[in-house]
């Protein structure tokens, strides 16, 4: 869990001073989780509903609200096969918890060993392209598995997340494959989800403890630094506008797994 006390919370790393964000009033909490509620069980009465679980802080709030409200939101989660091992382990803490079933989809192992032949294993370390690629293997590709047959998703994501969200809404339409989605914490900060996390005592990955803010798969995350924006933890080789992974800035399908 996140060591915290009344008036602040310490995200700490094993090699860096603890990064103390404010915490949010109770009213201002409130008045959140309220809204929260009331968006998600909106978005359950309109259609099939599935939930994008990263197992990262963000999904576990709207994983811990799903199941007090008893929502019908299925949730599923993409098992990369690069994954942290202490993001492994929430996939049965998130299931013991809260007495329900993960959906686990993996990449292709065809799709995979393609990519490994063209750019190698730690390819997308190179060029951009290659890392796009290993994400759209790993990650876009078993999404669209992941989606068929629901009338709508959610995500984690919020605005102050990254430069590329900085306009996020609730709602979008999701064109590349059909659906609404919905961001229904887009307007959250980080220090909200920390408050929730703690008023709930929501099972948080135990990278979080150690300065991961944003969590992907292991070689491409790493702890942040106190004064470093979230997203600095991410693809920390490129620059801040081309750190996505193809699941919100759609990357195309089509385009070949091939070595420049």
């Amino acid at each position: 869990m996140i060591l915290l006390d009344r008036t602040h919370k310490d995200v700490k790393r094993d090699d860096a001073k603890p990064v103390s964000v404010p915490e949010p009033s109770a009213a201002r909490l409130d008045q959140l989780i309220a809204e929260l509620e009331a968006r998600l069980a909106d978005i359950d009465r309109q259609g099939p509903t599935t939930l994008a679980s990263s197992l990262s802080a963000e999904d576990m709030v709207l994983t811990d609200v799903i199941a007090r409200l008893g929502l019908s939101i299925d949730i599923f989660t993409l098992e990369t096969g690069r994954l942290h091992p202490d993001t492994l382990t929430m996939i049965a803490r998130t299931e013991t918890r809260y007495g329900l079933k993960l959906r686990v989809f993996e990449p292709e192992a065809e799709a995979v060993a393609d990519y490994i032949g063209a750019f190698g294993k730690n390819g997308f370390y190179e060029s951009l392209e290659a890392r796009q690629a290993c994400c759209r293997v790993r990650k876009s590709q078993p999404l669209g598995r992941a989606l068929a047959g629901y009338h709508a998703w959610i995500t984690g994501q919020r605005r102050d997340q990254a430069l590329t969200r900085e306009r996020l809404e609730q709602r979008e339409g999701d064109t590349a494959h059909g659906l609404i989605k919905f961001n229904p914490l887009a307007d959250w900060q980080w220090d909200d989800v920390l408050a929730y996390a703690d008023r709930f005592d929501v099972p948080l990955n135990p990278l979080h403890a150690r300065g991961y803010v944003s969590i992907g798969c292991d070689p491409c995350t790493r702890a942040i630094r106190p004064g470093e924006h979230a997203r600095d933890g991410r693809w920390w080789w490129e620059t801040a506008d081309t750190k996505e992974c193809g699941l919100h800035t759609p990357i195309s399908d089509n385009s070949p797994v091939s070595a420049v």
